[in-house]
């Protein structure tokens, strides 16, 4: 194992003997066998070892064990304790997903700390199939059968290719010593009663297993990047840049032979879950939407608007004194409010307004339901979602749009439309001109 570990090195990973390491190492055999091919592949490495208390003396007993490891390695040595219970409790989350969370959180931190070029872990072909497997199981897209990737970033996986049992032959061959995790063998988890029960029925059907299983997930990559190659050239011809996120247009989508699987390649990362209403959006009314936890996907007529889920905390409201000069308003830009003697005719950056007719202080916030505002040439009152519906305004340019008052008038449209009622007069010397930039 070790020429063949240091021939994939070689071929593969070359960049590995040149740069800072930090190998990840719980005390099982998979991460024990790890540090010791690197050691003697000569690379600089450190090791890491996470402690999620999950196991009492036992998960003590590991970190010394580990430590002992990297002591006789004559390397660094890095550890980290989690409350990996209440980690879980709080976030929603199982154990096993906190302890992940917890895991590669801690990783990043460390590299960034510590300036480590790339993190190592044991994972190895049989991690491969059960992640597999637990995937199909669950159910999943394309991407949740391609497994563990070798390379994630600055995360590599050197032995992805090596079976446990060729690692366990190393390490005895070597007569290494490492930790037996006590929980591996329960089958309270999914992972253990795949591995312990499925696996090995799988084998007897077909002793080449894992060979015929990398076989079958080179041809799924290969297919994959297929799509991403189809997906790169459809992506400029349905998708462009909104002011406020993105639109992805219908009708070439419904040209697309498997619409539904075309968005969800473009959504995928958005958080989507319910792709059957995804695709029925498109022949919705305008104004229904999809949501996700972190994103949502709107009808607009012929376009589907993508666009982040807002923090409430935005549509707070801003109050302007008499005197004051300008308003910040966070990510939508500044009111500024100037005293000039005469004006120009006004444009939707800018309007002029008499001062005797505000009455201080002004009040900007976002348009609520009932709105209304006199345009100039009219004398009667139009409402805001009427003038929104002519002006053809989508959801999120309506939520967008903020609003001047004086009292409960309504004085601008801020960058769109002036109300009448604060128009300037003959005979008018103290005049505001309010800006927004």
């Amino acid at each position: 194992m070790e020429k063949a570990f240091k021939k994939i090195i070689k071929e593969e990973y070359p960049f590995l003997c040149t740069n800072k390491l930090l190998i990840a190492v719980s005390g099982g055999v998979d991460s024990v066998v790890l540090a010791h091919l690197c050691k003697l592949s000569k690379m600089e490495f450190s090791v890491a070892h996470c402690n999620f208390n999950l196991r009492g003396e036992e998960s003590d007993a590991d970190e010394a064990f580990v430590k002992e490891l990297a002591e006789k390695l004559e390397v660094p040595f890095f550890t980290q304790s989690f409350n990996t219970l209440k980690f879980a409790e709080n976030a929603g989350i199982s154990i096993q997903m906190a302890a992940r969370e917890l895991r590669y959180n801690w990783f990043e931190e460390l590299s960034n700390s510590m300036e480590f070029d790339y993190t190592l872990t044991a994972h190895h072909a049989n991690d491969n199939l059960e992640t597999f497997l637990i995937n199909l199981i669950r159910g999943t897209g394309p991407e949740g059968l391609q497994g563990i990737k070798d390379k994630h970033r600055q995360l590599i996986r050197p032995l992805i290719n090596f079976s446990r049992s060729e690692i366990e032959e190393f390490a005895n061959s070597k007569s290494l010593k490492w930790r037996e995790d006590s929980s591996n063998a329960s089958d309270k988890y999914m992972r253990n009663r795949i591995r312990h029960h499925m696996v090995p029925l799988m084998q007897e059907l077909n002793p080449q297993l894992l060979e015929t299983f990398a076989k079958t997930q080179q041809h799924l990559n290969e297919s994959m990047e297929l799509v991403e190659d189809y997906m790169s050239l459809l992506y400029p011809k349905i998708i462009s840049r909104d002011v406020f996120g993105y639109a992805l247009d219908i009708a070439f989508l419904k040209k697309v032979p498997n619409s539904k699987q075309v968005l969800y390649q473009l959504l995928k990362s958005f958080g989507f879950t319910e792709w059957n209403d995804v695709h029925d959006l498109m022949d919705a009314q305008t104004g229904k939407m999809v949501l996700s936890d972190t994103h949502r996907l709107i009808k607009d007529r012929n376009r589907l608007l993508l666009t982040e889920i807002q923090d409430e905390s935005i549509n707070k409201e801003y109050q302007l004194e008499k005197g004051e000069e300008f308003v910040m308003i966070p990510e939508f830009g500044t009111l500024h409010l100037t005293e000039v003697e005469k004006f120009d005719k006004s444009a939707n950056h800018s309007i002029f307004v008499p001062i005797r007719k505000l009455k201080f202080p002004l009040l900007i916030r976002k348009w609520k339901e009932g709105d209304f505002f006199v345009p100039f040439g009219m004398k009667g009152k139009k409402k805001l979602s009427d003038y929104f519906k002519d002006e053809k305004f989508s959801l999120p340019q309506k939520e967008q749009t903020w609003l001047l008052f004086s009292g409960e008038d309504l004085v601008w449209i801020i960058n769109q439309r002036a109300d009448n009622r604060f128009s300037v007069e003959k005979g008018d010397r103290e005049i505001l001109k309010i800006s927004f930039s």
